[in-house]
């Protein structure tokens, strides 16, 4: 009786295994850009100006901390100016530097411009930030929502000018939780040679412009005529093979500029005929990349590489840490700061193989 259960339970468990295959390739193929892959036209001069490297300036750099270096990943934070409370919460949690002993990471912090109107302190501040911590990159555009493709591509011609030797970059927005100990796993997961043209985040696959004047993310049939965009990932948050920042920054010279960053990098990845990769398990199914705004509970943190991570009060974030002290499986790592309602905090998985799962 016990024999026959046994081998039950095993066809089951292949049984499971060959459908999480099948569904993954399935999920994977839904994300396949269909394009034509014969190179577009190029941009006229005026509108590829833009987005060019060279139509704006360096006014703080960094250059020689990836030079001097081979990072394993580089997670480049793109941030306000005036936002110090988020880099030094960054600073002193998922990317601290030495976080994991024996993989190099490296995170950066990319700025533009303090808008107009803002005290005259905030450049002052900024300058000294950098000296003291050499993790801030400055460009002389507007910073702004409506200029972070702007950003985004002066982070891959930065990444594909100076940090070549790196295996992986990783764009994750300030407000987000990074789980670096579990990202970094799945990426070393068997072993095998890095990865190339590759790009993984919450593939977003059948988005529409949103044609209504009053929305955020509004795009007119002038600036964006199709109905549909590419796949693309969320910008919150993905993963990417250091080849792909110059193939992406080369792509641009192809593809009209438009405000929403994350599709932009998509139609970018279409000129190249790049698929971007949906991170998630199907057993038991979740997203590997959270673009939604879940309560903490510890082992959803644990078995996700980004989060986006908020609590109210200061009597939550109090009630939060009791909860990570008393976890078995996780050697807590905590600092809570109040910025804005957000509270802040970071724990690390264990490297130790009884308790990594590896999806």
């Amino acid at each position: 009786m016990l024999k026959t259960s046994y081998w039950r339970l095993v066809k089951l468990f292949i049984i499971a295994g060959v459908l999480t295959f099948v569904v993954t390739i399935l999920l994977n193929k839904k994300a396949q850009p269909k394009t034509d892959l014969s190179t577009p036209s190029p941009l006229s001069q005026e509108r590829y100006k833009v987005i060019s490297p060279e139509t704006y300036k360096y006014l703080l750099d960094h250059v020689s901390v990836c030079k001097e270096r081979s990072p394993f990943l580089v997670l480049m934070v793109p941030v306000a100016p005036a936002d110090g409370l988020s880099r030094d919460a960054i600073r002193k949690t998922w990317g601290r530097p030495g976080l994991i002993s024996n993989v190099d990471i490296l995170t950066l912090f990319y700025v533009g411009l303090p808008k107009e109107g803002q005290s005259s302190h905030i450049q002052q501040d900024l300058e000294k930030e950098s000296k003291e911590h050499a993790d801030i990159i400055q460009m002389d555009f507007l910073d702004s929502y409506h200029n972070l493709t702007i950003k985004s591509m002066m982070i891959m011609d930065w990444l594909a000018t100076h940090c070549q030797g790196a295996s992986y970059a990783m764009k994750v927005d300030s407000d987000v939780f990074v789980n670096v100990f579990y990202l970094v796993n799945k990426l070393l997961v068997g072993g095998g040679p890095l990865r190339r043209k590759y790009i993984t985040g919450s593939v977003i696959s059948d988005g529409r412009p949103r044609r209504d004047r009053k929305s955020k993310w509004h795009l007119s049939e002038d600036i964006y005529p199709e109905d549909t965009f590419p796949p693309y990932v969320s910008g919150a948050g993905y993963v990417f093979s250091m080849d792909l920042a110059s193939r992406i920054s080369w792509a641009s010279r192809f593809v009209r500029p438009i405000p929403l960053e994350d599709v932009y990098v998509g139609l970018c990845l279409r000129v190249l005929g790049v698929r971007p990769v949906y991170s998630r398990t199907l057993l038991p199914p979740r997203n590997l990349f959270e673009i939604n705004r879940l309560d903490y509970e510890t082992c959803t943190y644990a078995t996700r590489v980004i989060m986006y991570f908020y609590l109210s009060t200061l009597h939550h974030c109090f009630s939060l840490i009791l909860q990570l002290v008393e976890a078995m499986f996780f050697d807590v790592i905590h600092n809570i700061l109040n910025l804005t309602g957000v509270c802040w905090q970071n724990y690390k998985l264990k490297l130790d193989e009884r308790f990594i799962i590896d999806l």
